[in-house]
């Protein structure tokens, strides 16, 4: 009887632990790329990401030049969250300039969406909980101080760098924040 019950409850048991172990793997690896994204060196983030595909690579990145230029700092790493046997979600609250320059009482949380499979990473998207003001600002910089970021946020061999394009961003933002101030200014006399 007893080798029944174990008969029947082992192959059970060994796929929990096999489970397990690939989630281990998983959260291994995104928490291996995380380090690599915020030390803001690309060419950790090349080692973390050598499966990655092509768009991925080089979305990923661009978007940490981005992060380093607008100041990103850390203030919270969210648990990992395993959506399946493929995808980790990697939440991180940041502290960053572009939110300081439109003078918000916030931090947003950009997540790492990871797409793991044969333990490496195979493709990266990103998301983010900006708040409605930023994406004014930015139609508000594209409008109205289109030459402040165009060359800085080119991507061809004459254009800046992803951080010198998000510290234009960041000047534009500035700027958006003072006709928004003389507007409101104006609005109360």
């Amino acid at each position: 009887m007893r080798t029944q019950i174990l008969c029947l409850f082992l192959p059970l048991f060994l796929a929990g632990c096999q489970q397990m172990h690939t989630r281990n793997g998983m959260e291994d690896l995104a928490n291996e790329f995380i380090q690599a994204f915020y030390s803001f060196n690309p060419d950790d983030l090349h080692k973390a990401i050598p499966e990655a595909d092509e768009e991925s690579k080089s979305s990923i990145l661009y978007y940490q030049g981005w992060a380093e230029g607008g100041n990103y700092r850390v203030l919270t790493r969210h648990s990992l969250l395993v959506e399946n046997d493929s995808i980790v979600k990697c939440p991180v609250t940041v502290k960053d300039d572009l939110i300081g320059a439109l003078q918000l009482e916030m931090h947003v949380t950009d997540t790492f969406h990871l797409m793991i499979r044969e333990g490496a990473i195979r493709s990266i998207e990103t998301s983010s909980n900006d708040p409605p003001l930023f994406y004014e600002a930015r139609k508000w910089v594209r409008e109205n101080r289109p030459e402040l970021t165009e060359i800085p946020c080119a991507q061809d061999e004459n254009g800046g760098t992803p951080g010198d394009c998000c510290r234009a961003v960041v000047q534009g933002f500035r700027e958006f924040m003072e006709k928004e101030t003389r507007n409101k200014a104006g609005s109360t006399r």
